[in-house]
Formats: C-alpha cells, structure tokens, sequence
C-alpha cells in the first residue's frame, strides 16, 4: 500500500453535501468563521490529488489552499457534517 498523506484543502464557502459526495467517505469537514471550509483527509499520491482537484473544479469550488499535515497532532477531530 503506498504511503499516505493527510492534507488539508481549504475552499471558499460551505458547499453543499451533493458538492461533498465523493469525498465524504475519507474526508472530514471544518466550517471556519471566515466562511471557507476545510477538508481534511488521507491522499496516497499526486494521482489522487489532481483527481481531488479535478472533482472541485468541475463543481466550480474556490481552492484558497492546499497543505499536507505533517504532524498526526494538525489532524485533530473535525465536523463531518457539510
């Protein structure tokens, strides 16, 4: 199994869960004050975060940012509710 990554991605706004769908299996969700939404969760390669990428741009989400987690302590309990 290759080795995984948790990565924060950070969009504009709170998407909806039709939006979410494909990513709600392994990915959990923070809606932040400023109204951007973080999205957290495991990616196992550069393949898999183009595709994670792609799917937002298809759906027309703003990516404002896009960061790996390198601590397990930056991971910490997020609302899965979208």
């Amino acid at each position: 199994m290759p080795d995984r990554t948790t990565y924060e991605i950070v969009i504009r706004g709170r998407p909806s869960a039709r939006l979410l769908r494909p990513l709600l299996d392994d990915f959990t969700f923070e809606h932040h004050d400023d109204g951007t939404t973080g999205l957290i969760g495991p990616v196992t390669d550069t393949a898999h975060l183009h595709g994670l990428l792609a799917h937002l741009a298809s759906v027309n989400a703003e990516v404002i940012s896009i960061a790996p987690l390198t601590d397990q302590s930056d991971h910490r309990p997020r609302s899965a509710t979208p």
